[in-house]
């Protein structure tokens, strides 16, 4: 190619924004040279490296807008670890059929089990398929609601949550809500009921989860919404975060088991919520530790 052809070429593609065929416009020259390509697939082969580098840089940003805490896929997780685990309904989730239907996935189980694990590796399965999706916890949409509030943007906020084409609201349990945040955070459900799906995790069965909203009446209503047509995972299987804390003190996990009891703990969204039974069970080892040293 002559020296003035490919500064007027390169001048082209800058102007069209075809940055991924710029990046790689001198090796498929190349390429197309040593094996005699025709203009035809030459071209083709170029506008298949812009799309795939466009889609790329889509998928990025939507992970990024997501907000995970920590970017875990379905690939990682450690199904040796969670026997009970319906692999099929898992694989049929993945697809995505359930957004396409406006369906809800609702994950139980205590703490430890990969619950969060799961709800990650899906939204990043929705990201993947183009949809927006949105990663927070209980706790801090209830907190951004209360803020939203205040500073007289909530229906903004409230709409922008009912957007997204994906929410999965994490660690819905650990912490009560108070009386308003437990109402602003029905509104944002309720404003995606049918409309768009939920993936949320919980370490309380449905019957406890007055502890956490406060009303019943207001509970009954929100958990009618949510579990209309969800796809439910029970998480009964063990802790397997407990099990290798345990292992790694050469303690096994009946034995700590016999050491669990009831606590509370401090929370930002008033109120109190039990401990996460790793951290009790872990305690209790520690005590247990220190009586065998004794």
């Amino acid at each position: 190619m002559k020296a003035t052809t490919e500064m007027v070429l390169t001048e082209n593609l800058k102007a069209l924004n075809l940055s991924h065929i710029l990046r790689q416009l001198e090796p498929q020259l190349r390429q197309a040279r040593e094996q005699s390509l025709d203009y035809g697939d030459f071209l083709l082969s170029l506008t298949e490296i812009e799309m795939e580098g466009r889609a790329e840089n889509r998928l990025k940003r939507r992970l990024r807008e997501a907000k995970f805490p920590l970017l875990k896929t379905l690939e990682t997780f450690d199904y040796h670890a969670a026997p009970g685990l319906d692999r099929r309904l898992l694989h049929q989730l993945a697809s995505g059929e359930y957004i396409s239907r406006q369906r809800n996935v609702i994950f139980l189980g205590k703490s430890g089990t990969g619950k969060t694990h799961l709800a990650t590796g899906l939204g990043v399965e929705a990201c993947r398929q183009g949809i927006t999706t949105r990663f927070v916890t209980g706790c801090g949409l209830a907190n951004e609601l209360l803020e939203a509030r205040q500073e007289h943007t909530l229906s903004r906020l409230i709409q922008r949550y009912a957007r997204y084409g994906l929410l999965v609201l994490d660690e819905l349990g650990y912490v009560p809500f108070s009386k308003e945040g437990a109402e602003l955070l029905f509104q944002v459900l309720a404003a995606r009921h049918e409309q768009r799906s939920v993936i949320i995790t919980s370490n309380l069965g449905f019957a406890d989860w007055t502890q956490v909203f406060g009303e019943p009446t207001l509970t009954a209503a929100l958990l009618d919404r949510l579990t209309h047509k969800a796809h439910i995972v029970t998480c009964d299987w063990e802790s397997y975060r407990l099990k290798e804390s345990l292992q790694s003190k050469g303690i096994s996990s009946g034995k700590a088991a016999k050491g669990l009891r009831q606590s509370t703990n401090a929370n930002a969204c008033g109120g109190s919520a039990p401990t996460p039974p790793e951290f009790i069970a872990l305690e209790a080892t520690g005590e247990a530790g220190k009586e065998k040293a004794g």
